[in-house]
């Protein structure tokens, strides 16, 4: 005991002590928000950079400001009614991001799996790990001796399946029963383990990280499909609500036009002119007129009411819809269509993000079929560890010092593998899944092309065909009218025409809605539409080398 104070320093504090219960305090005083944020900054990153390659704009996050649903039920709660000004798609679009459920979902599992990916970084970046013990001991009711220490350490995993662990540790010791100062210890080791034959090699060991950067790419294509068919949903419904609006509208024309024939009827009654009959009749057809108005303008409401809904808005928030932008969006000039099926089918195979992931997934499968093969081999481990010890009272000083290692080799024989064979055997199963989906993709890719070049023709047909038809119909009320003042025709053939000229008009505003829409399904089916702060654009340079509207 006197030999081992004679090594000891004049004077042994407890300040070491403390010194590592401080750091090790410090080092863990980060709070969860600042975690928080650091996730945020990282997964950000990766987002950004996975939607720039797929051409996408705009900003990325899950945590969407106060809209336009938060105020109107402030101002409910105040008893103010909110008086919101008409909308353009723009506005509607970022509406509906705002409060859609299923916005929100795909905006968190794109985020997720970008989290994935910053998991999958860090296996195979040097983790550093940090721990403080301490620990007294006794006998009876008396504390005999008491130990401290703490320890920094490091992991790095390699490509090649190498795992390296260093680690380095400073110990105190003291003995409570003689009051004497503290003892230190530090200690040192290393060591390396490498699989030489199953497990060996960058194809196997970074399969998880090549597969969730993958997956970050193959979730960023549909969040941006998702956004493009989403904003084609929210097209599609205001064009809906433009056409009923022009619908209305030509109802309200069609009474008021009504109304001039019964007054007209009435005076050439009372001028003994006409006979009653003739009165009823124009007096039947505007009650008709001013059901229909009554009718179109509950659908119209009904519309905004699912429009409402559609947007996460309160049901019964008084809205409105810039109609008169849509002509500006798109056109409703029934421009003509100049790419043939062929052309069209080959840019949608090229294009189509979902289509591009089904194909990619093929790829996937094969390297899960390397992965369970190579799970079928033998395993050959070499190890190699090396340590050493301090002197104890003079820590960091290793002079002298015995320093161990070891080295080793485990053949792991593949005797029993019913397991990794059953996962074999599924590989292969996934991989054959793989190639069917894929086919089954590109013939789905050509059907909906098919299918929507189709619905564009006839659309388009349709146009023509009621275009026509309100011409003809406008001819015919104009001649009726021309024959009833001669006298060569009676009130019902003017009536008739009139009710056919409304609904040529309305047939007409159909068929013209149809159209846009069936171009818009044409485009979104091949990939053409994206989205930015701007709204919904075209980007026609596939097929006519022109710049996107």
């Amino acid at each position: 005991m006197l030999q081992r104070q004679e090594r000891r320093p004049p004077h042994r504090a407890a300040g070491p002590v403390q010194a590592i219960l401080l750091a090790a305090l410090a080092a863990g005083c980060r709070a969860p928000e600042e975690h928080r944020l650091a996730a945020d900054e990282e997964v950000y990153s990766i987002v950004a950079a996975r939607r720039g390659e797929l051409g996408a704009e705009g900003t990325f996050t899950i945590d969407a400001p106060p809209g336009l649903r938060e105020r109107i039920i402030a101002a409910q709660a105040a008893g103010e009614p909110l008086v919101i000004e008409p909308l353009g798609f723009v506005e509607c679009l970022e509406i509906a991001a705002e409060n859609s459920r299923e916005y929100q979902s795909q905006r968190e599992d794109l985020y997720l799996a970008a989290l994935d990916l910053t998991l999958e970084r860090w296996r195979f970046s040097v983790q550093e790990s940090a721990v403080v013990t301490g620990a007294v001991e006794g006998d009876a009711g008396e504390a005999q001796s008491a130990a401290v220490g703490g320890g920094l350490g490091f992991t790095k995993l390699f490509g090649s399946g190498a795992l390296v662990v260093g680690d380095i540790g400073l110990d105190f010791f003291r003995a409570l029963s003689t009051g004497d100062g503290w003892d230190a210890v530090s200690g040192l080791s290393l060591s390396v383990a490498q699989p030489l034959l199953r497990g060996f090699g960058s194809d196997i060991v970074m399969e998880p990280l090549t597969q969730a950067e993958l997956n970050v790419l193959y979730q960023a294509r549909e969040y941006e499909r998702f956004r493009r068919t989403f904003a084609f949903d929210v097209a599609s419904r205001m064009f809906r609500i433009a056409q009923q609006v022009d619908t209305l509208a030509n109802e309200h024309q069609n009474e008021a036009s009504l109304v001039r024939i019964r007054a007209r009827n009435e005076a050439l009654a009372e001028a003994g002119q006409m006979i009653d009959i003739e009165v009823d009749q124009a007096l039947q057809n505007e009650l008709s007129a001013q059901t229909r108005v009554v009718e179109v303008q509950r659908a119209l409401e009904s519309l905004y009411d699912e429009f409402n809904l559609f947007l996460g808005l309160p049901v019964e928030t008084d809205i409105r819809v810039r109609v008169e932008e849509l002509d500006d969006l798109f056109g409703l000039d029934v421009p003509v269509v100049e790419f043939d099926e062929s052309l069209a089918a080959a840019v949608a195979l090229g294009r189509r993000l979902d289509h591009q992931t089904t194909v990619e997934r093929v790829a996937d499968a094969e390297r899960g079929v390397h992965i369970a093969e190579d799970a079928l081999r033998a395993g050959l481990n070499f190890a190699a560890t090396v340590s050493a010890a301090s002197q104890e009272g003079e820590p960091l000083i290793y002079e002298d010092q015995p320093v161990p290692w070891a080295v080793s080799l485990e053949l792991n024989l593949p005797v029993d593998r019913l397991v990794e064979r059953n996962f074999y055997r599924a590989a292969l199963i996934d991989l054959q899944l793989a190639q069917r989906s894929a086919e089954e993709s590109a013939d789905q890719v050509r059907a909906d092309v098919r299918a929507a070049m189709r619905a564009l023709e006839a659309a388009r047909e349709q146009v023509d065909i009621q275009t026509n038809a309100v011409i003809l119909a406008e001819r015919r009320v104009e001649s009726s009218a021309m024959q009833q003042e001669a006298g060569r025709a009676e009130t019902r053939d003017l009536l008739e025409s009139q009710e056919d000229l409304v609904e040529a008009q309305n047939a007409e505003v159909q068929a013209r809605v149809d159209y846009t829409l069936a171009r818009l399904a044409l485009y979104r089916d091949m990939e053409l539409l994206r989205v930015d702060e701007g709204g919904l654009h075209v980007d026609m340079e596939p097929l006519t080398g022109e710049e996107g509207r």
